[in-house]
């Protein structure tokens, strides 16, 4: 069990297995972390230079999103992850928007299927994961207008 996990291109998606420990899809590899998803999600931002709270407030201010917002991880890379649920709530996965392929919707669920085809079933609606698929990407097209201005 890792103590500490730094979200990278590989990254795919943080689970919560329950209130403290975490599981970290990688493209190759998967993880188990001693810490929360948003712990892993602010220590990461941390490390490229901010805060959970401080990129929140900068999707904020660039799209107008406040709630279960999508947060830029590192904006050089294009890495952004955005949120199942709200944060608050233990059941919260994190998904990585750049290592999506499709999502279908299931029965009464929905499946993201990434870019080295591993599935992913995620218990929320599609119509819900297609709007936060959707608060990425806007978030990704407008930072990427500001950066080339």
């Amino acid at each position: 069990m890792l103590e500490s996990y730094e979200i990278n291109y590989d990254t795919l998606a943080i689970i919560p297995i329950n209130t403290r420990i975490s599981k970290v899809i990688e493209k190759d590899k998967n993880y188990i972390v001693n810490k929360k998803s948003t712990e892993i999600i602010d220590d990461s931002c941390r490390y490229f230079g901010s805060t959970l709270s401080g990129r929140h407030e900068a999707t904020k201010n660039l799209i107008g999103v406040s709630y279960k917002s999508p947060i830029i991880i590192e904006e050089t890379r294009n890495i952004i992850f955005f949120p199942t649920s709200s944060p608050r709530f233990n059941n919260c996965y994190w998904i990585a928007l750049n290592n999506i392929k499709s999502s279908e919707k299931l029965d009464n669920f929905c499946q993201i299927i990434f870019n080295n085809n591993i599935e992913l079933e995620l218990n929320i609606s599609y119509e819900s994961l297609q709007n936060q698929i959707l608060r990425a990407t806007l978030l990704e097209s407008t930072l990427k207008k500001r950066i080339n201005l």
